[in-house]
C-alpha cells in the first residue's frame, strides 16, 4: 500500500499542518483524527489497514489529515468564543486550501468523508456545511451536539458548527446526493447522539443509514469493522 507524508504551511491556519495518504489512485476520502488526535492516529489504531484491500485495489484514497482540537474545542485555557472562531478557521482551511486540492489531485467534484468518535463529528459538520463539496459521509461513534465543550457560550458560528441546532433548519433536497451513514452500536457511549442525529436527519427527508450494531464498544475494534464495511458500499 503505497503511502506518503506531506507536510506543508498553511496560510490560513498561519502554521504547518501534517497528513498521510494511503493509495495510489481512487475515490477520496478525507479522514479525520478522534478528540485531539494527530493525522497517524488512523494509522496506528488499525484504520487504514482494515480498508486495505480497497486502497491497494485503487478503489479509494485515504487523506488522514491532522486536527486542531487542542486549539480549539479542545483549549480549556481559552475563552469559548476563541475556541469556535479557531475552529472556523480550520473550516476555512478545509474548504479553501486542503479539499480544493484534494478534488483537483483526485479529478471529482466532491469527496468523501470520515471519522471516528470525534472525528464523526468533524465528518459529519463538514459535511452537512458544505455539501456542495461530499458526497460520502460515513460517521462511526460521533457526537454532534458541540455546545458540551462551550460553558453555556453561544453565538452564530456556534450555531452553523452545531448540527443538531443549524440542520433543523436546513432544506432537504440540498442532500439528495450524499451517501450518509451514521454508524453506531447499543453499548456505544455517543448511541443517543447519533439517535437524535438521525431523528433531524429522517424529519428532513434526508436518506440515510443509522447502522447500530450489537454488543460492543465505542472503540477501535468497533470502527475498524464499520469503515470497510461502509466503504465496500460505495459501488466503486
Amino acid at each position: 500500500m503505497k503511502e506518503t507524508y506531506h507536510k506543508w504551511y498553511s496560510p490560513t491556519l498561519g502554521r504547518d499542518i501534517e497528513m498521510q495518504v494511503f493509495g495510489h489512485w481512487g475515490y477520496p476520502i478525507l479522514l479525520f483524527p478522534t478528540s485531539m488526535g494527530r493525522y497517524h492516529q488512523n494509522k496506528d489504531f488499525g484504520l487504514i489497514e482494515s480498508a486495505r484491500w480497497l486502497v491497494e485495489s485503487g478503489k479509494v484514497k485515504l487523506y488522514s489529515v491532522d486536527s486542531i482540537d487542542r486549539d480549539s474545542w479542545y483549549a480549556k485555557h481559552l475563552h469559548p468564543s476563541v475556541r469556535v472562531h479557531n475552529h472556523s478557521i480550520y473550516d476555512s482551511f478545509l474548504t479553501n486550501e486542503l479539499v480544493p486540492t484534494i478534488r483537483h489531485e483526485s479529478n471529482v467534484d466532491k469527496i468523501g468523508v470520515a471519522g471516528c468518535s470525534f472525528g464523526g463529528y468533524h465528518a459529519l459538520n463538514f459535511a452537512l456545511k458544505h455539501p456542495d463539496k461530499v458526497a460520502y459521509l460515513f460517521s462511526m461513534s460521533g457526537a454532534f451536539d458541540i455546545r458540551s465543550f462551550l460553558e453555556g457560550y453561544s453565538d452564530e458560528t456556534v450555531y452553523y458548527n452545531n448540527p443538531v441546532d443549524f440542520m433543523l433548519n436546513e432544506e432537504g433536497w440540498k442532500y439528495n446526493h450524499m451517501k450518509i451513514v451514521l454508524g453506531t452500536s447499543e453499548w456505544d457511549i455517543c448511541l443517543n447522539d447519533n439517535v437524535r442525529m438521525s431523528q433531524i436527519l429522517n424529519s428532513k427527508g434526508i436518506n440515510h443509514w443509522l447502522d447500530i450494531r450489537g454488543w460492543e464498544s465505542h472503540d477501535w475494534p468497533l470502527w475498524n469493522k464499520m469503515f470497510p464495511h461502509y466503504l465496500s458500499l460505495m459501488g466503486l
